[in-house]
Order: structure tokens, then C-alpha cells, then sequence
């Protein structure tokens, strides 16, 4: 198999993949978000009687010169913010400066910038205090609905093949492979791939449409592999493999359970390549103005901060 098709889809063995670069990628990312959960946790149990409180009560809680916008905690959350968020617009820059497309992928910097997407408004918001006025709360709105959009090109990035000639060659040895499997019958196989639309209609499909059709088959898919999985090992037995916990997980089923997800989606995404693409432009058109809007009165908020000596 070439080196093009399986950077497409990894199907190296299981303990290869724990040690591959992807694999240090994701636990890198998931460890960010852990070590900010507990943050948030700790933040919000400290200030819980503190943020329920009305703005005139706040004044009178002892907690109120750490947690307002200008207190000790609040001034630092907020500058925390403005790190964030200028690392989230480093991922636009990197497409313009070439020292900076030298370091890791687009696929790794596009991931950072999606994590920091959702960070940088939690951090804001405590930074707030959770009130919402005026600038910094029109800014701060923009800023969700970039981040929302944000997770929303994140998932339509992921639509998007980069090499259609490996996708296809890739597909035909995964469904050569699953012809050869004797785990699944061919009816409990088929149960796994929902049945695709006709390429000739996909192509007047609106962008609306086909966006709506790929997270709806994205959302399905593992409830068809819970289902197979309950079918063939029985209730008790399944859930352990379901949850991937434990040794009630048979390596085999697996390999071929992971092998039908991957043709699946392979599948689907080649049929819809080129809708994906349209829909990937739209947002583009969407998340761009909002982004720098944002930029923008985030900006004219610190400024004004400073200017009243807030900061």
C-alpha cells in the first residue's frame, strides 16, 4: 500500500497506530482539553455563589475583587483570552507565511485551532463574569458563532479528499478485504452501509442538502455498529466491546467492524466529493467576516479597557 493511501485512512494494526503520529496528536489534544475541563470545574465550583449572584450583590461578596472583569483572576482570564485567540488566528496566517507551513501539518494546526476555538470563549466568558454588555458582549457573541462555525468547517474539512486516485484504490482493497472476512455474514455486513443516493441526483443536490445528508449518515453509522454488535454478541457481553473497555472485546470483530466503518465512509465521501467542496466554499463565506469582525471589536474592547484603566 502506497504511503499517500495510508496517510487517507490508517489501517495499520492497533499498536502500531498507539505509537504513530496521529495517535501522539490526539492524546496531545485530549490532554489539553482535560487539563481545561478541570480548570473549568475548579473555576466554577470556586465562583458558583459568586457568578449567581445579581450585579448589585456582587459588590458586597468577598470573592468579588478576584472574579470581576478587573479583579485579580478576571484580568488574567481575560489576557489568557487574548492569548487564545491570537493563537487561533495563527492558523489563517500559516497559509501566508512559509516559516510557519514548515511546522507540522494542516490537518494538526487545523486541530489546534479548532481546540482553542472552544476554549478561548469559556475563558472569556469567566473573564466576563458571565455578563454580557455592550461591546464585549457583542463581540463575545460573534465569537461563539465562530467557534460554532468553527466545529462545523472542521467536519466539513474532514469530507474533503485530498487524493481521489488513493481513495478510490484504498476502497477497492477494503472491499476486497471484507469479501474475504468470514466473521459477518453478508447480510449483518450490508446492515453496516446505508444504502447511497444515485450519483446522477447528488450532483443537483443544494450544499444545504448534501451537508445535511453527510452529518445524518456520520450520526447513524455507529448506531448501526451498536446494533450489529448487540445482535451478534447478546446485551451483556457487547456492552464491554461497545464501550472498548475491558476484555470483552474480540479483536477480530473489531478488525472487520473498523474495516466496513472505513468503507462506509470512504464510500459516501467520494459520492459526495464534490458537494463537500461546494459546502466548504459557503463556509468559507460565512466564517471569514464573522472571524474578523470579531478581531476587530475584540480589539476596540481592550483598547477601551486600557483607555478607562482597567488594565
Amino acid at each position: 500500500m502506497s504511503a499517500s493511501i495510508t496517510t487517507l485512512l490508517s489501517v495499520t494494526s492497533p499498536a502500531a497506530e498507539r505509537h504513530s503520529p496521529e495517535a501522539k496528536h490526539r492524546r496531545f489534544l485530549i490532554l489539553l482539553l482535560l487539563v481545561f475541563f478541570v480548570g473549568v470545574v475548579a473555576l466554577t465550583f470556586y465562583g458558583l455563589d459568586y457568578y449567581s449572584l445579581s450585579q448589585a450583590e456582587r459588590a458586597l461578596s468577598p470573592k468579588h475583587h478576584l472574579l470581576k472583569p478587573g479583579g485579580v483572576m478576571g484580568v488574567n482570564l481575560g489576557l489568557l483570552g487574548v492569548v487564545l485567540v491570537c493563537g487561533i488566528f495563527l492558523y489563517p496566517l500559516r497559509r501566508r507565511w512559509r516559516w510557519l507551513q514548515k511546522q507540522g501539518t494542516s490537518k494538526h494546526w487545523l486541530d489546534h485551532h479548532v481546540v482553542l476555538g472552544i476554549v478561548a470563549p469559556i475563558c472569556i466568558a469567566f473573564h466576563s463574569s458571565f455578563k454580557f454588555r455592550g461591546l464585549a458582549g457583542l463581540a463575545f457573541l460573534l465569537m461563539v458563532l465562530v467557534s460554532a462555525s468553527g466545529l462545523i468547517g472542521r467536519y466539513l474539512y474532514a469530507q474533503v479528499l485530498q487524493d481521489i486516485t488513493a481513495a478510490e484504490l484504498l476502497l477497492r482493497e477494503l472491499e476486497a478485504a471484507l469479501e474475504r472476512q468470514r466473521i459477518l455474514r453478508p447480510a449483518e455486513l450490508q446492515s453496516l452501509f446505508p444504502r447511497l443516493p444515485v450519483p446522477g441526483r447528488v450532483s443537483h443536490w443544494s450544499p444545504l442538502r448534501a451537508a445535511i445528508y453527510m452529518l445524518g449518515a456520520d450520526l447513524v453509522r455507529p448506531l448501526r455498529i451498536v446494533q450489529l454488535r448487540l445482535k451478534i454478541m447478546g446485551g451483556a457481553a457487547a456492552i464491554p466491546s461497545i464501550l472498548r473497555i475491558g476484555g470483552g472485546r474480540d479483536p477480530s470483530l473489531d478488525e472487520v467492524i473498523r474495516s466496513a466503518r472505513q468503507r462506509a465512509l470512504l464510500s459516501r465521501r467520494i459520492l459526495l466529493l464534490s458537494q463537500a467542496k461546494k459546502v466548504l466554499q459557503l463556509w468559507h463565506v460565512v466564517h471569514k467576516p464573522f472571524s474578523y469582525t470579531f478581531a476587530i471589536l475584540a480589539i476596540l474592547h481592550i483598547v477601551v479597557a486600557m483607555m478607562l484603566g482597567f488594565l
